[in-house]
Order: C-alpha cells, then structure tokens, then sequence
C-alpha cells in the first residue's frame, strides 16, 4: 500500500460499470481478521486538500481509499477500518476508529475505485504525532482478505489551534504584569509628588540610605520572584 501526494489524488473513481457500493448505515464489529492481502489487488489513499495529514481532536476526516484489481475476478468491498496507535509501538493501541461496511461494492476485473473513509478521534486525545492504520477488507471468490491502505503517522491537533491554551495563558500573564507594573509607578509617583510639596531638610552628617529605593527594590525583588515561579509553572505544565 501507498499514499499519494495532492498531486496525484486524482484516483480514478468506479469507471467502466464499478459500483462504489452504499454505506451501511449500520455499525458493525469486524475484529481483527488479521487476513492476508490479494496480490491481484492494489491500494492507495490520498488525504483530499490536507497533504500535512493534520487531523482536529473531535471534528471529522475524511480520506479516500483506491482500489485496483488485477487479477481475473470481480473483488467484492466488505468494509473498510481503521485504529490509532502511539507511533513507537503499535502494540499500544489508542483507539479503534469507526468501520465503515459496503453493500453492494464490486469492483470488476482491471478497474479502479475509489471508497470514500470518514472518521474522527477521540476529542480528549491530547495532541500530538500518532500513528493510523486504515484497512480494507474484501473478499475474491468467497475467500475473505485484508489489504493495509494506509500505515503512517497523523497530526492530531486541537480545535482552534495554538491559540486556545497556550496563547491565552500568555496573554493572561503579560496584563498581571502590566497591571502591576502601572500600579507600582503609581505608586512611586504619588511619594514624589508628596515630597515635592515639603519643605527640603538640610542635614548634617552620615546620609540615611534612601526608603524610595528600598521600597522600589523590594517591589522588585518581589516581582521578579513571581515572574520566576509563573513561569517555571507554565513551563511544567506544557511540558
């Protein structure tokens, strides 16, 4: 099996008499057959208008899947499936997606088809690289087999992107601060204009460190403090 770039996703669909079928309407449970693949039969899939494969947590996906047949006999189209993998091992199931069943879809010796694959993953599945195993089962002469479309890895990622988490936390964090900030110099411009207002005194001796500057430093101090620990707590979290 294959997957074709966009510049090839012109797949031929059912030509000279094949016939697509019609989608079940219901759900069936199709286990792990685990069959063997015809030789006599071809497969590819193409992503229509989404070549980076990014596939939104919750919403649907569609593919197509192409199917050749070679051999001498007609190639009946049973269903087709597929499941989510952590991409390392495919031993770790994610999730067991959606199969779709056919009625009625025959593609004749030395025709192509195209069978349209709809799905979508879990809305709670974290984002990130995972793997897709899509499968098409069908049957030649009564004897059932099983051809892997697709084996390669999909961008899960979440609806509305980058911007609805990460973005708003640093959105969120660079008012706190600016709010602070404002009302530290507030602050300080009120004490100045106070002291303008009195009368200077004229002292003699050693000179008493400045409270102004205490005051800012410690403000500061205390600033920077928070700044660290929001963002090695930010930093934890999106790691």
């Amino acid at each position: 099996a294959r997957c074709q770039s966009e510049a090839e996703a012109d797949v031929a669909e059912a030509v000279e008499g094949g016939d697509l079928g019609i989608v079940g309407e219901d759900v069936q449970d199709f286990g792990d057959p685990n069959y063997s693949s015809a030789p006599e039969v071809k497969t590819v899939c193409v992503f229509p208008k989404n070549s980076a494969k990014l596939v939104l947590a919750g919403e649907q996906t569609e593919l197509l899947v192409g199917m050749e047949n070679i051999g001498e006999s007609p190639v009946n189209v049973i269903a087709i499936k597929a499941s989510v993998h952590l991409p390392f091992d495919h031993r770790m199931l994610v999730q067991n997606l959606t199969a779709v069943a056919f009625n009625n879809a025959t593609v004749p010796p030395s025709v192509q088809a195209t069978f349209p694959y709809v799905f979508a993953v879990s809305k709670y599945l974290q984002p990130g690289t995972f793997d897709l195993v899509g499968s098409i089962i069908y049957d030649i002469d009564q004897q059932p087999y099983q051809s892997t479309f697709y084996n390669g890895t999909i961008e899960v990622v979440e609806v509305g992107g980058f911007l609805s988490v990460e973005s708003v936390f640093l959105v969120t964090l660079g008012i706190a601060l600016l709010v602070l900030l404002c009302l530290w110099l507030h602050g300080q411009f009120q004490r100045i204009t106070k002291k303008t207002k009195r009368a200077p005194k004229v002292e003699v001796g050693t000179r008493a460190p400045d409270a102004s500057l205490d005051e800012w430093l410690q403000v500061m101090s205390w600033l920077m403090h928070h700044i660290i620990i929001i963002i090695t707590s930010h930093s934890f979290y999106f790691s």
